[in-house]
């Protein structure tokens, strides 16, 4: 997958949407946000994206995991790379570290924790992206 991709953010933090936009647009990716739940589906249902992020705590702690969950039980998104982007460790002290891919548990296809370093998050990006192709 070309660097053309689209990608949904999916985050509560308004710091995180925007830097991830900035971030993500100055390296060719078409970039929509949202800020919680009900708004990243609308925006997931419009856009189509190739790609979302997600946080897991928004307006509740567990939105991010909700979401990924619906997304892979609906035929139209359930190929739909997902990478969960969330401090959850970092805010409740909860070693999170899901087994990414878990349909019980953690619905997502990559899991890293924020603070992230820029690097890491690309390469997973591209990774994710490229399997997608």
């Amino acid at each position: 997958m070309a660097k053309e991709a689209k990608i949904v953010v999916v985050d509560d933090d308004p710091d995180i949407r925007d830097s991830l936009q900035t971030i993500l647009e100055g390296r060719d990716y078409t970039v929509a946000t949202a800020a919680n739940r009900t708004e990243g589906m609308d925006k997931i249902k419009s856009e189509k994206p190739d790609l979302v992020i997600l946080d897991v705590m928004m307006s509740s702690w567990m939105d991010g995991l909700d979401m990924s969950k619906t997304l892979k039980k609906d035929p139209e998104f359930k190929d739909m790379p997902i990478l969960m982007l969330t401090g959850v460790k970092e805010q409740t002290g909860f070693d999170f570290k899901p087994k990414a891919g878990s349909p019980e548990w953690c619905s997502v296809d990559a899991y890293l924790e924020k603070p992230v370093e820029l690097d890491l998050l690309l390469a997973e990006i591209e990774k994710l992206l490229s399997n997608k192709a």
